[in-house]
């Protein structure tokens, strides 16, 4: 949704669904001449009208978590963007370009890991950029996705069963990104900043990431998003 002031936007919002599982409202940005007469509030009222009755998520600026607080809005975590040029490192074991059927299988790790149904991101995924998997006793047990995003390109999401499959997966595009610029973002609960931060990729900035209602999302804990597509998408 957009809001139109003069013929020109002033105003934009994006809301993503995922199904009938849950969306996700992003792009909330306002003119800085347009700001302090409400314009962000009705921006949410049209994302909140598109999401009808589905769950929602969203990543929150300091600017804009009282807004969001009053709208029902709660803290569930924190995210943090690394991004920076890779440095040399050598690619880990255990990872390995994806075929195409393995798209199926992909799918349904993310939406175990993720806790809804998000295939038709995946497959604009593969379609603009490639896949890393990760096999076990013969079974896909991770991936981790590349594409072209801003100045240089984004690795996201990652899922996996342990932080150690995480880096493997994300050293997978490091090693062969030498010398490029590279972003990631992920979450505090995963510990995998660090590691981010020892390979080049510096700590930038994030925000907070917020749900509402607040509940146990239809996730396997057995497996985990360790990055993700990008702050806005999740």
């Amino acid at each position: 949704a957009v809001a139109i002031e003069g013929g020109r936007v002033v105003g934009t919002v994006l809301t993503t669904i995922y199904e009938a599982d849950c969306a996700a409202i992003n792009m909330v940005i306002v003119d800085e001449a347009m700001r302090g007469r409400g314009l962000g509030r009705k921006l949410m009222d049209a994302a909140l009208e598109i999401a009808g009755r589905r769950p929602l998520r969203l990543v929150a600026t300091e600017q804009g978590l009282p807004l969001y607080e009053k709208l029902g809005f709660q803290p569930t975590g924190a995210i943090r963007q690394h991004q920076g040029v890779a440095g040399e490192i050598a690619a880990l074991p255990g990872t390995e370009a994806a075929i195409a059927g393995d798209m199926g299988a992909i799918i349904q790790l993310d939406r175990r890991a993720f806790g809804a149904d998000r295939k038709r991101l995946l497959a604009y995924l593969a379609a603009a950029g490639e896949f890393a998997v990760m096999r076990r006793d013969g079974r896909l047990c991770g991936f981790a996705a590349l594409r072209t995003f801003g100045r240089g390109e984004v690795i996201g999401p990652v899922v996996a069963t342990g932080l150690d499959d995480a880096k493997a997966l994300v050293a997978h595009f490091i090693a062969r990104r030498a010398g490029q610029f590279l972003r990631v973002d992920t979450t505090v609960d995963t510990g995998l900043a660090p590691w981010l931060a020892e390979q080049g990729l510096a700590h930038v900035g994030g925000g907070i990431a917020m749900a509402k209602p607040v509940f146990p999302r239809d996730a396997d804990p057995a497996v985990t998003t360790f990055a993700l597509v990008n702050q806005a998408l999740g």
